[in-house]
């Protein structure tokens, strides 16, 4: 029996999430972080969708990013891979941020 975890699938859920993040930043910042620590790389890719959504869409996050739109539509399709360049950008450009903490015990 397999224990692997449902991807999220952002299609039905993007305009309801995106509310969500722009209504509250905190919450947006939370779950990444959650996404980050337990979910699948592709999760995370359909979370910055969402959230690039709340901030004007990805050619509005691209400008912002100074990332050229193509590429930020590429790195953040489905089996993208974002350098930490890119991530820091368009991180950066949504006013949030990576961290890294140590795993717990």
């Amino acid at each position: 029996m397999s224990t692997k975890k449902p991807r999220l699938k952002d299609r039905p859920h993007d305009e309801p999430m995106a509310e969500l993040f722009r209504d509250d930043p905190e919450f947006a910042a939370h779950y990444l972080d959650e996404i980050l620590r337990e979910g699948d790389p592709a999760d995370l890719l359909v979370a910055l969708r969402q959230l690039a959504q709340a901030f004007g869409g990805l050619g509005a996050v691209a400008k912002r990013a100074e990332v050229n739109s193509t590429q930020i539509y590429r790195t953040l399709s489905d089996g993208g891979n974002p350098s930490l360049n890119t991530m820091v950008a368009i991180l950066k450009s949504m006013n949030l941020r990576l961290s890294v903490r140590p795993l717990r015990a």
